[in-house]
């Protein structure tokens, strides 16, 4: 049986958020939030009823918004706009993301300003709660007007048109909502630019790449923590007095955290005197400057995007105190870009700053460690290629984050002349997430193996659990092998979040406000 969310129009978290990125959820809509829709569907009921011409309710869309619909033709206008904005392209997204999006474009028309009836809602929430999926492609938005092809493609399941996936199963619209019970709608008036004017596509590819960010960045931090031990750097970069002369609340959480992190560890204590070295590399020292600056754009990301979440962004907007309806811009997804660039900054800095550590590690003049981490060195090439791939996926995040909001095309004739590119900004945040979560599982092994080399002497207990995390999947590295199915199995688990297994408590205060 699937958890349970009641959803509070305007009110949800990033709790709620994140429950139903991770798995199926059974959404109620609150009661309370009923009167609201009703009346904004009441309000488009009576602009048709009076005959007035208003945008998207009986005239065309876009640079046709000047022709006026008959009344007959309502419901075939809006039929017409789904279809004909069916337009998307590339791989279907996940399903972690099309609930997601699901859940917010019920949320916004929710919240009363939209004209919907209750149906459309109701229907949405019954899709979402029977597990059937639209199929929608992931290319084909700039980010304004709204994300109108990938949401029509959302809105074709709705009206038991197009494919949608079951349990991992592509069928046929009609036969899955007829297997569940749900009866296809038909649109009224203003109902299909409501589905699909709006950002909840941008916003969802950036959300997976917001909650990726964050275990990236856990998963950073542990790895990151052993990688000192491996390559028998010192914790005094982490004393609590550095960090509180600069003052950054991201900087001062990372250096407490890693301090606990490597607190009662045997490697640290058998070189505190007589160490020759006096400082560490900067990818070892400079690791709460790093992590810490990423940690705030994450934050940061985290505040607009839970606002965009809860946002009312389909227009026109029906106010139903003054009883008008306005035409605005909301749609435009500047902010939900903004927040994507911003995360995909930060994930590249993970991934960049693991990989110089990896470089350190297998450097035997930097780390005192067997050359390329392994016994018989020459015989044996180690990590000598491992690393390879980690620059190779490095450099590529690179080019990855390069902005995606400083870029625009205009469309539709020159109507909308400035658009956003939020979505681009999101969906490639989920290959910078897989290529750093790649790069990080690399830093692991190549921790482990140090951290292994130098016993009898033993990490951290905090960090031990760790090590023995990895350990439990890929053994010790004591001669050449074939080497990508340990980095598969590394991955595998920074994906899924078990990096972190055993040091969650301390590693949640990262994220105290």
């Amino acid at each position: 049986m699937n958890p349970s969310l009641t959803l509070h129009p305007g009110q949800m978290s990033l709790a709620d958020l994140r429950a139903v990125w991770q798995q199926p959820v059974t959404v109620q809509l609150d009661a309370g939030a009923r009167a609201a829709i009703n009346a904004s569907a009441a309000a488009i009921h009576a602009i048709v009823a009076k005959g007035d011409a208003a945008y998207g309710i009986n005239t065309g869309f876009g640079k046709l918004a000047k022709t006026r619909i008959p009344d007959e033709q309502l419901e075939q206008l809006q039929r017409n706009l789904i279809l004909s904005h069916s337009v998307g392209t590339g791989e279907p997204m996940s399903d972690a993301t099309v609930r997601l999006v699901m859940l917010m474009k019920a949320a916004s028309l929710a919240r009363g300003y939209s004209g919907v009836r209750p149906v459309v809602i109701d229907t949405l929430l019954a899709l979402l709660n029977a597990g059937v999926m639209p199929v929608i492609p992931v290319k084909g938005s700039v980010g304004a007007s709204g994300d109108l092809a990938p949401l029509s493609h959302m809105t074709l399941a709705l009206m038991g048109e197009g494919p949608v996936r079951v349990h991992g199963e592509i069928r046929p619209a009609a036969e899955a909502l007829k297997a569940v019970g749900i009866a296809p709608l038909t649109l009224a008036a203003k109902e299909g630019l409501a589905l699909i004017n709006g950002t909840q596509v941008s916003t969802a590819l950036a959300l997976h790449g917001l909650f990726m960010a964050e275990r990236l960045l856990d998963a950073g931090t542990t790895i990151g923590a052993l990688c000192v031990d491996a390559a028998k750097g010192s914790d005094a970069p982490f004393d609590p007095r550095i960090h509180a002369a600069r003052g950054q609340p991201g900087q001062i959480a990372q250096a407490a955290v890693t301090r606990t992190l490597l607190q009662g560890s045997q490697i640290r204590l058998s070189h505190m005197d007589n160490d020759e070295r006096v400082q560490d590399p900067y990818s070892l020292r400079c690791q709460p400057q790093v992590m810490g600056a990423c940690r705030d754009l994450i934050a940061n990301a985290a505040r607009t995007l839970l606002t965009e979440a809860n946002a009312v962004t389909d227009n026109p907007l029906v106010f139903i105190d003054t009883n008008e309806v306005l035409s605005g811009g909301n749609f435009h997804a500047e902010p939900v870009a903004f927040a994507a660039d911003t995360l995909a900054l930060a994930i590249s800095e993970i991934g960049a700053i693991s990989e110089r550590r990896i470089a350190l590690l297998i450097d035997s003049t930097l780390s005192g460690l067997p050359p390329f981490l392994v016994d018989n060195p020459g015989l044996n090439s180690g990590f000598m290629i491992a690393h390879v791939t980690a620059a190779a996926l490095a450099s590529e995040n690179k080019s990855h984050a390069h902005p995606a909001s400083v870029d625009s095309l205009p469309t539709s004739a020159n109507q909308e002349d400035h658009v956003s590119m939020a979505t681009y900004a999101g969906r490639r945040l989920a290959e910078m997430a897989d290529n750093t979560a790649t790069i990080l599982g690399i830093e692991w092994l190549a921790a482990a193996q140090g951290v292994d080399f130098h016993r009898p002497l033993g990490t951290s207990p905090r960090l031990q659990a760790t090590h023995a995390t990895l350990r439990a999947q890929v053994p010790f590295y004591d001669q050449d092998r074939l080497f990508a199915p340990d980095i598969e199995a590394a991955r595998s688990l920074v994906l899924q979040g078990h990096a972190t297994d055993g040091n969650g408590d301390v590693l949640a205060e990262l994220w105290r406000p």
